[in-house]
């Protein structure tokens, strides 16, 4: 189960589209450049970043971007169970799902620039991350501040982002220091997004999202509103529209394709800080960013191996199938060369468990202590975090392997059975 999820403006990259020139899906610029009356091609080539951070410029080049990558991984044959998107990921996120034509899509991005560039020239503003907070406590700062600022983003637990004028969150940045932020970090933006400040923006946006066609997504949607699945054409051209002074509850809209019974959130589209929010809001989910060509690959590879793993951090390496089953991952990039000195056991201990998760897997294989080698790659050895038996090997001699890509199954010691959830034992070893 894949879940699509696009990124927003700040995660553009000059020279992002340099890597895409070769692959077929590059013919979507040139359509895109005649759409837009522009020419996307030099935008996503030449530009410095200068240029592509001005808003219009940056939301036309991210949304074109992560098209591509889509048109891209679409001809692999992959389709998502549900999308989402991040602020401009929202409108990528419908035309991946097919609630918007590719067409309207440039067309409304274009505008959604233009307007936000002009409401932000007409008052000033800016913008902050604050980490080590829990949002109800930045917005008690905000508030506190009896100033123009509010909570702009819902991120990742931990990590909110404030807006408003720059003396508005200059208040309800110490307010934030003063009720127990880690930190305060100003981003380097023109304008207060999503807050009412982009009042003027909203009402200039409303009338081309009017004149746009919207369809009932072929999957679900979950909008950034309300971080809520929505299903319904009609609902989009008031979701679109609140959006813009509204904040992006994205740590919800994790949760809410989490509780979806998705397995893989592909981040598609320039940077990777999608995939980074979503290994910190929910670990038992696989992210895997897809930026450029060579990143098809790590996602096939991904997708093609045990339906559960877990690459959310170096100390959590591997993920519950059965509560006696664990995955042990690759630390790094290379090729992988197991120990020649373990013996793994022949037969699925999934196949098996299915069957009885009483009965054994055959012969036994080689006991394992926590810290074990089990091999290398490259010149990195790969240790398990988990005591038990090698029961199968996951990656062959020689196989060229991904950071967190499974490479051995180990059986512990605790008693067979269904994993326990996260939700209901946060302090469960993955």
């Amino acid at each position: 189960m894949l879940a699509f999820t696009f990124p927003g403006q700040g995660s553009q990259r000059s020279g992002m589209g340099r890597p895409w020139v070769d692959h077929p899906s590059w013919e979507l610029v040139g359509e895109a450049s005649e759409l837009a009356g522009r020419d996307v091609a030099t935008l996503l080539l030449d530009a410095p970043m200068d240029v592509l951070t001005l808003t219009a410029n940056a939301q036309l080049a991210t949304f074109v971007t992560s098209l591509v990558v889509l048109d891209a991984i679409e001809r692999l044959g992959l389709a998502p169970a549900a999308c989402a998107g991040h602020s401009l990921g929202e409108y990528s996120a419908l035309v991946a799902a097919g609630a918007l034509s590719f067409a309207d899509g440039i067309r409304l991005v274009a505008e959604r620039g233009a307007a936000m560039h002009d409401a932000a020239s007409a008052k000033a503003g800016t913008m902050a991350a604050v980490l080590g907070m829990s949002d109800a406590d930045a917005d008690a700062a905000c508030r506190l501040s009896d100033a123009e600022v509010w909570v702009a983003n819902y991120n990742a637990p931990g990590q909110v982002v404030i807006a408003g004028t720059p003396d508005g969150v200059a208040v309800a940045s110490a307010k934030a220091k003063e009720l127990g932020a880690r930190k305060v970090l100003p981003l380097p933006v023109a304008g207060a997004f999503h807050t009412p400040l982009m009042l003027p923006a909203r009402d200039r946006l409303r009338r081309s999202l009017a004149e746009a066609t919207f369809h009932a997504p072929e999957v679900p949607v979950v909008a950034n509103v309300d971080a809520r699945v929505h299903t319904g054409a009609e609902e989009w051209q008031g979701l679109l529209s609140s959006q813009l002074a509204s904040p992006v509850r994205w740590r919800q809209s994790l949760e809410t394709l989490a509780g979806r019974d998705i397995v893989t959130l592909v981040e598609l589209g320039p940077g990777g800080v999608l995939s980074g929010l979503a290994r910190r809001t929910t670990p038992e989910l696989r992210a895997v960013s897809v930026a450029v060509p060579d990143d098809l690959d790590a996602l096939m590879d991904a997708i093609a191996g045990p339906a559960v793993w877990n690459a959310a951090s170096p100390s959590h390496q591997g993920e519950h199938l059965y509560s006696s089953e664990r995955v042990v991952v690759s630390p790094a990039a290379g090729v992988f060369e197991p120990d020649t000195g373990l013996t793994a056991l022949e037969t699925s201990p999934l196949a098996a468990a299915a069957a009885d998760p009483a009965a054994g897997c055959g012969e036994p294989g080689s006991r394992l202590a926590v810290g074990d080698r089990v091999g290398t790659v490259g010149t990195t050895d790969v240790r398990t975090p988990f005591a038990g038996q090698l029961v199968r090997w996951l990656a062959v001699r020689g196989e060229r392997v991904v950071e967190g890509q499974p490479v051995a199954w180990v059986r512990t010691d605790a008693p067979a059975g269904p994993a326990p959830s996260r939700r209901t034992e946060e302090g469960a070893a993955l």
